[in-house]
């Protein structure tokens, strides 16, 4: 799935924890013109739940979410 997602911007959040990840997330966003995918990769395990509320509350999409060797990798797309 994710081999198919253009990705505009990448975040590396790797070793940073909760907040740093979805602050970081936040700016980098907002960054973004909508419809662009933002790529963060972060190694906080509080983060997927912590990422999909943030989503939820600011409108914006998670696309696809991975995890590899304890690192997670979510697309998230700027809503309009």
């Amino acid at each position: 799935m994710s081999a198919d997602i253009k990705v505009d911007q990448v975040l590396d959040a790797k070793g940073l924890n909760c907040p740093l990840p979805i602050l970081k997330t936040k700016k980098a966003v907002d960054s973004l013109s909508a419809g662009q995918v933002l790529k963060v990769e972060t190694t906080d395990p509080g983060s997927k739940n912590d990422m999909n509320s943030w989503a939820k509350r600011t409108g914006n999409e998670i696309v696809d979410v991975e995890e590899s060797s304890g690192t997670f990798i979510f697309y998230i797309k700027k809503s309009a």
